[in-house]
C-alpha cells in the first residue's frame, strides 16, 4: 500500500521543482530587461497586447479564445515577469526575490500561495496582475477592508500605470459613474464585500447603462484569501428591502428571559453555542405569557422570539460577538476583530440583540437577492489567492474553489521560537502570568505585541496594564480607525500593543533600531483562537524575513476553548494533585496538541457550517443565474422583445385551459372560466364568448385564444408609433413581473431555509425537503412571472405621452 504522507512530499517536490524552473526563465530575462530604456521597458506592454489580440482573433468561438487566451499567457509569463520585475525596481525601488516569482507563478496558475508574513505578498501579486490584466478583461484585485484597497492601489498603482495599465479603486459608497471607472480599468482593487453587493445590485437593474460591472467576471486574486473565502463564507451576502414591521414580540420576549435563572429555567451547550428551555424555564413562559401550552400551533411565532432572546442574551455577548456604537448593535467579525459594518444577522436575531440592548429595533427586513461567497467566486473563469496561513484548509479550498494550497520557501531562514502553550487553572493566574512578562521584556525596552480573543479582553489587559504603569496602546474594532498608526510603531524599542486578532492583518510590523539585540518583537496570545490559522497569523507577526522574535500563548482552564473541549477532565488532575492554583502551571506539548485537537474540531464544525449554506444556496443558483439571464436578455435587446413576450402569453393560455379541461370530458369542461381569464387576462370581455368555444377540441381553444392576443398585440403596436417605445413597454411590464416574483420567491426560500430543519425529526432529509419544495416553487413562481407580464400588457392603455 502506497504511503500517503511519501505522496504528498513527493508532490511538493514536483511543484517546487516546477515553480524552480518558471524562477530561472524569468531571472534568465534580467540582464536583458535591465539593459533596456524606460521607453523600451514600457513598450513591451503594447507588444504583449498586439501578441494576445492576435492569438485570441484566430479562435473561432468562445471556448476556443478563452483556450488561446489562457496558452499565450503561458508563453509569454516569463518575459512579462521580468518586465513587470525590472518595473518595479525603477518605480518601487523594490526587487522581486526568486521566492516571490514562485509566488506569482502559483497565483497565475490559479492557485493559493501561502507565504509567511514579511514575504512581500503585495510585491508577489504584482507579476500575476500585470501578467493577466494585460488581456483586457479586467483583473479584480481583493482585498479585506477598503484602507489596504485604497493603499495597495496607490502603492502599486504607480508600477502599473508606468507600465502602460490603468488602476481603479471601488469603494463601497461610491456613486455608479466612479464604480463603473473603476470597474472598466485593467485593473480593479476592491473588497470582497463590494464586489457581492455590485453584482447582485447588477442583476436589479432595468437598464444596460445601469451596470457598473460591465465586463463579467474574469480574473480575482485574493488577498488574505483564508479570511474571504472561509471565514466570512459562513454568511451569504443579502440585499434586502422594507419588511413588516417590528414585532412587540421582541421586547416582550428579552423581558421574560431576563427573569430565568441558570441551570435551573435555561442550560447553554457552550460546545454548539445555544440555549434551551428547561420543564422549568417552560413552565415560567407559560406563566408569563398566560399560555396552557407554550407549544401550541397558534404560539409558533412566540416561541421562535423567546428562542431568538434566549440566544441573544446568552450565547452572543457585548464587546465579544459586538459592540453598541451611536445606538445601534454592531457585529464583529470574528476572523479579523474588525466590525462588519452593514451586516445584520437573520431570522430576527439581531433585533433580539436589540432588545437586549436597549437600543431602537430595527425593521425586519425582506430577502430581495442573495448569493454566498463561494458561489460569487465561483463564477470568475480564474481565482488565486495568497495568505501566510491556509494549509490547515487545505481540503477545503481544493473541494469548494478547485484550488490547490502550495507553500512558498521563505527569502530567509526563519529564526523565530514559538514556546509550547502555558496552561494556567483560571482566568486570574492567567493575567497575573502575562503582566508579569509583559513587565520583564518591557523592562529591557523589547517590543511586545499581546493578542487577546474579545474587546472585552482587550480592555480589561489594558486596565491592568494601566494599573501596573505599563504604557501601552490598544487596538479593537472601537478604535480601527488608529490601526496603521498603532502597527507602523508595533515593532519599536519599548512598544507594547494590545490588539484584538485583527493585530494589522495586511500590514507589516517593521523593527525599529536595536530591536533585534533585544530578541525581536514579542507576541504574547491570551488565548487561543478557535480557528488554528488565527493563532498561527498572530504568530506570525514576528520573524518576518529572517528577523528575531518569540511567541508565547496562555490559556487557561476557563477560557472559552477550554470549557467547550475537555477542561474538565484536566481540571479533576489539577484537583487530584492538589496543586496550587496561583504557582502552578503546565508548560508541556501535550496540552498543546490537545488544545489544537479541539481547534479541529471546531474547524470541522465550521465547516460543516460553510458547506451547508452552500448546499442550500446551490439549489438557488441555478435558479439565479436562469432568471438573471433573462433579465439580460430583456435588458439588453435592442429591436423587439415580441419574441419573448408572446411565448409567454402562450405559455399562460395552455396552463390555464388545461387546468379548466384536462381530466375531464368535454361536457364537464370549465368554459365561463376560461372565457372569464381570456377577458381578465387577454383582451376585452366583449371579445369572447362561451359560445365561441364550444365545439372547438383542447388545441382548438388555445389557438382561438393566441390568435385573440396576436390582435391585441399588434393594436398595440399601431397605437405605439415609435418602436423604441414599444421596445421600452416590453422592457417594463417583463422586467416588473420578474423583479416582484422573484423577490418573493427568494424571501420564501429563505423563510423556508430556516424552518426546513425541524423535518429531519421526521425522517427526512432537510436539504432534499428544501430542494422539492425550492423547484416547485420556482415552477410556479415563473407560471405567475408569465401571467403577470400577460395581463399587464395585454390590459395595458396605451397613451402618446408615455415617457421612457
Amino acid at each position: 500500500m502506497a504511503n500517503p504522507i511519501r505522496k504528498l512530499v513527493d508532490n511538493s517536490k514536483k511543484q517546487l521543482k516546477k515553480l524552480n524552473n518558471i524562477a530561472d526563465q524569468v531571472e534568465s530575462y534580467a540582464d536583458e530587461m535591465s539593459a533596456l530604456t524606460d521607453a523600451q521597458l514600457q513598450a513591451k506592454t503594447p507588444f504583449f497586447q498586439e501578441k494576445i489580440a492576435a492569438a485570441v482573433a484566430e479562435a473561432t468561438d468562445k471556448d476556443k479564445r478563452n483556450k488561446a487566451l489562457s496558452k499565450v499567457l503561458d508563453e509569454i509569463l516569463p518575459e512579462a515577469f521580468a518586465v513587470a520585475r525590472e518595473g518595479a525596481k525603477r518605480v518601487l525601488g523594490l526587487y522581486p526575490f526568486r521566492v516571490q516569482i514562485m509566488g506569482a507563478a502559483v497565483l497565475h496558475g490559479g492557485n493559493l500561495a501561502e507565504m509567511r508574513t514579511g514575504e512581500g505578498k503585495t510585491l508577489t501579486a504584482t507579476m500575476a496582475v500585470y501578467l493577466n490584466a494585460l488581456s483586457g478583461r479586467g483583473v479584480h484585485v481583493v482585498t479585506v477592508n477598503d484602507y489596504l484597497s485604497a493603499r495597495d492601489a496607490e502603492q502599486m498603482g504607480q508600477l502599473y500605470n508606468w507600465l502602460g495599465l490603468t488602476v481603479g479603486v471601488n469603494v463601497g459608497d461610491a456613486p455608479a459613474d466612479e464604480k463603473r471607472a473603476a470597474y472598466n480599468a485593467d485593473i480593479t482593487y476592491s473588497t470582497n464585500f463590494n464586489i457581492g453587493f455590485d453584482y447582485l445590485r447588477d442583476n436589479m437593474v432595468h437598464r444596460a447603462d445601469e451596470r457598473v460591472m460591465q465586463r463579467g467576471l474574469n480574473f480575482a486574486l485574493i488577498d488574505e484569501a483564508d479570511s474571504i473565502l472561509i471565514d466570512t463564507a459562513r454568511t451569504p451576502l443579502i440585499i434586502s428591502g422594507p419588511g413588516s414591521g417590528v414585532s412587540q414580540l421582541y421586547a416582550r420576549a428579552d423581558r421574560f428571559v431576563k427573569t430565568l435563572v441558570r441551570d435551573e429555567d435555561y442550560k447553554i451547550d457552550e460546545e454548539a453555542k445555544t440555549t434551551m428551555m428547561t420543564n422549568e424555564g417552560i413552565h415560567k413562559a407559560e406563566v408569563f405569557f398566560n399560555l396552557d401550552n407554550l407549544y401550541a400551533a397558534g404560539d409558533t411565532a412566540l416561541t421562535h422570539h423567546i428562542d431568538q432572546a434566549l440566544r441573544a442574551n446568552f450565547n452572543y455577548i457585548n464587546d465579544k460577538d459586538y459592540v453598541v456604537q451611536d445606538g445601534e448593535v454592531k457585529l464583529i467579525d470574528q476572523s479579523t476583530g474588525r466590525i462588519s459594518e452593514g451586516t445584520r444577522l437573520s431570522d430576527g436575531l439581531h433585533q433580539a440583540i436589540e432588545a437586549k440592548e436597549g437600543v431602537e429595533i430595527q425593521e425586519e427586513n425582506k430577502s430581495m437577492a442573495q448569493i454566498t461567497y463561494q458561489n460569487l467566486f465561483r463564477m470568475y473563469k480564474k481565482l488565486s489567492g495568497m495568505t501566510g496561513t491556509a494549509k490547515t484548509e487545505e481540503e477545503e479550498l481544493r473541494e469548494i474553489y478547485n484550488m490547490e494550497v502550495i507553500t512558498i520557501p521563505t527569502n530567509r531562514p526563519v529564526k523565530r521560537v514559538d514556546y509550547p502553550d502555558l496552561l494556567y487553572p483560571s482566568m486570574r493566574a492567567k493575567y497575573n502570568a502575562v503582566v508579569k512578562l509583559i513587565q520583564e521584556l518591557h523592562a529591557k525596552g523589547q517590543p511586545i505585541l499581546i493578542g487577546t480573543g474579545s474587546v472585552e479582553s482587550s480592555e480589561l489587559l489594558s486596565k491592568i496594564l494601566m494599573a501596573q504603569n505599563v504604557p501601552h496602546n490598544v487596538l479593537n474594532a472601537k478604535n480601527n480607525a488608529k490601526e496603521a498608526e498603532i502597527i507602523a510603531n508595533a515593532g519599536q524599542r519599548g512598544a507594547v500593543t494590545v490588539a484584538t486578532n485583527m493585530a494589522g492583518r495586511g500590514t507589516d510590523i517593521k523593527l525599529g533600531p536595536g530591536v533585534s539585540e533585544l530578541g525581536g518583537l514579542a507576541v504574547i496570545a491570551t488565548e487561543r483562537h478557535e480557528s488554528r490559522r488565527i493563532d498561527n497569523q498572530l504568530r506570525g507577526r514576528a520573524g518576518r524575513q529572517g528577523d528575531e522574535g518569540f511567541s508565547q500563548f496562555f490559556l487557561s482552564l476557563e477560557d472559552d476553548l477550554m470549557i467547550r473541549f475537555g477542561a474538565e477532565r484536566i481540571r479533576l488532575i489539577w484537583e487530584r494533585m492538589n496543586l496550587d492554583e496561583e504557582e502552578t502551571v503546565i508548560k508541556n506539548r501535550l496540552i498543546t496538541r490537545s488544545v489544537e485537537s479541539a481547534q479541529k474540531r471546531v474547524e470541522g464544525n465550521n465547516y460543516d457550517t460553510r458547506k451547508n449554506v452552500l448546499q442550500y444556496d446551490d439549489v438557488v443558483r441555478e435558479q439565479r443565474e436562469l432568471m438573471y439571464r433573462q433579465r439580460d436578455i430583456v435588458i439588453d435587446e435592442t429591436k423587439s422583445l415580441d419574441w419573448v413576450l408572446m411565448p409567454m402569453v402562450e405559455r399562460t393560455i395552455n396552463r390555464v385551459v388545461d387546468a379548466q379541461t384536462k381530466g375531464k370530458k368535454p361536457a364537464e369542461w370549465h368554459l365561463d372560466q376560461i372565457v372569464t381569464f381570456a377577458g381578465n387576462v387577454l383582451v376585452n370581455e366583449n371579445d369572447i364568448s362561451v359560445a365561441q368555444l364550444k365545439g372547438l377540441d383542447r388545441d382548438g381553444i388555445k389557438a382561438l385564444l393566441l390568435n385573440l392576443a396576436k390582435e391585441n398585440y399588434r393594436v398595440k403596436q399601431g397605437q405605439l408609433y415609435d418602436p423604441a417605445q414599444m421596445l421600452e413597454f416590453e422592457k417594463v411590464v417583463i422586467l416588473r413581473a420578474i423583479d416582484q416574483h422573484w423577490t418573493d420567491h427568494i424571501d420564501a426560500l429563505d423563510r423556508l431555509r430556516q424552518g426546513v430543519g425541524l423535518r429531519g425529526y421526521g425522517q427526512l432529509n432537510p436539504l432534499i425537503e428544501y430542494q422539492n419544495e425550492a423547484f416547485d416553487n420556482f415552477n410556479k413562481m415563473i407560471a405567475d412571472v408569465e401571467y403577470d407580464a400577460t395581463r399587464t400588457f395585454m390590459k395595458a392603455e396605451i397613451r402618446q405621452n408615455l415617457q421612457a
